[in-house]
């Protein structure tokens, strides 16, 4: 006797959106292989998380959300937010793109900044070699969901040589409920090119369940450089599962600068593959747990070519009743010779039912390589509130400082100021509560 396997969503529903944006046939075919797959892989199997006791049913329906032209038609706080970016912006409410923009000065350069829905149909060479190659569709049942869902998205394209000393920004605001929300991101920096991408997905307005399923996939050749920041600020009602993996060649390097603040669950996966001799991963990563909060937060590298190097910093604040595994992943693949890999994991509870768990795994196949890993769970050091409080400092004033201090490692890290000023003003928003 066999068991249907219910998905939540239909086969005619991805072939009729896929058929009405006049999508390039090799991506409704992977649409559509994506979907048989997802009725017959399981869900991946986490660290002492079961995600089939998570909400992870409601994805929403396509809808399509009319363009912008400024971002004086945002809301009021999203305007703020973005007030000094005029150019290189770009901006998904809800299922779709619906404001774009790139200066001359870079497009000029051959700089490919767009959705990555248009990128398909008009840049097939550079988007199909790479789109699901860093996350396989095939991995698991929310892999294969998502390449059977995605919408909207970012594709951006560095090409060689091409170094660009502005950042750019991307918003992805969930302001519908019924609305799918699984944006794709995909990085191409070519040959000794240099980019930092921000990006900040946020929420407003829903009260019903819904699933941000999201991959970012970025592909770092020789001697190019990506810095990547995201914040996630997603309310309660929404599950946030996010796959991100870069994948770096000879001489290339990735900086992973990720600040979790959602109010709901959170998987949250970073993963970085150093293939190549030379290459370096270095990740900071934040993230703040309240109320019942479920947070399963893996950092990964990965290292098969000589030399390489990674370095992971994870620091976690959980209070009330919040539960966060923290997990650091070292992998030295046999041949990578004086590769050196370093990470970190630390977990402050300040609340005796909140609770935190720390696993370092360091996995080598390999002689001659350096290779370190520290983890910590505690509460905040009294000894510390005490000296502070001696100094003419309230308790409450005190215990903040310190919070402040435990998670300053990556917010100092944030590229722009006005990005670390966000994420400084979500974790004091957090923290008040």
């Amino acid at each position: 006797m066999t068991t249907q396997i219910v998905l939540p969503i239909d086969q005619n529903e991805v072939r009729e959106n896929s058929q009405s944006k006049n999508e390039p046939e090799w991506l409704s075919n992977l649409r559509l292989e994506a979907l048989t797959l997802a009725g017959q892989l399981e869900y991946p199997k986490l660290e002492k998380t079961n995600l089939n006791r998570w909400s992870i049913e409601s994805y929403g329906k396509y809808k399509s959300t009319a363009p912008i032209t400024s971002i004086a038609d945002l809301p009021e706080a999203y305007q703020e937010a973005l007030q000094d970016q005029k150019d290189n912006l770009l901006i998904q409410r809800n299922s779709n793109v619906v404001f774009k923009s790139l200066s001359d000065d870079l497009a000029k350069k051959g700089v490919i900044f767009t959705d990555l829905e248009t990128a398909a149909k008009e840049h097939p060479e550079l988007v199909q070699p790479y789109f699901m190659q860093a996350v396989k569709k095939e991995e698991n049942k929310l892999t294969a969901i998502h390449t059977a869902l995605w919408s909207g998205g970012v594709f951006l394209y560095v090409p060689k040589n091409v170094e660009v000393e502005i950042p750019l920004q991307v918003l992805f605001l969930s302001e519908d409920d019924s609305s799918i929300f699984s944006p794709h991101v995909l990085i191409v920096a070519d040959t000794n090119s240099s980019v930092t991408y921000v990006d900040h997905v946020t929420s407003e307005g829903s009260s019903n369940e819904l699933v941000h399923n999201s991959i970012v996939e970025v592909f770092v050749k020789s001697g190019a450089k990506v810095q990547f920041s995201t914040l996630h600020n997603l309310n309660d009602s929404i599950t946030d599962l996010s796959y991100r993996r870069a994948v770096v060649e000879n001489d290339g390097r990735i900086e992973w600068i990720i600040g979790e603040m959602n109010d709901g669950n959170c998987m949250s996966d970073t993963s970085t593959v150093l293939k190549g001799n030379g290459s370096t991963s270095d990740a900071k990563i934040v993230c703040i747990g309240l109320n019942e909060q479920k947070l399963n937060i893996t950092t990964n590298a990965t290292h098969f070519g000589k030399n390489s190097d990674s370095d992971m910093i994870t620091r976690a604040v959980m209070n009330d009743n919040a539960t966060a595994i923290i997990n650091g992943v070292t992998k030295i693949e046999h041949g990578a010779k004086n590769a050196n890999g370093e990470q970190t994991e630390k977990v402050l509870m300040l609340s005796p039912t909140a609770r935190g768990d720390a696993n370092p795994m360091l996995l080598i196949d390999e002689d001659e390589v350096t290779a370190g890993h520290a983890a910590s769970v505690g509460q905040v050091d009294q000894n510390q509130i005490y000296y502070l409080m001696s100094r003419g400092i309230s308790k409450e004033t005190a215990e903040r400082l310190i919070i402040y201090g435990f998670l300053a490692p990556v917010v100092s890290e944030i590229p722009i100021k006005q990005v670390s000023d966000q994420l400084q003003a979500l974790i004091e928003g957090k923290l008040e509560r």
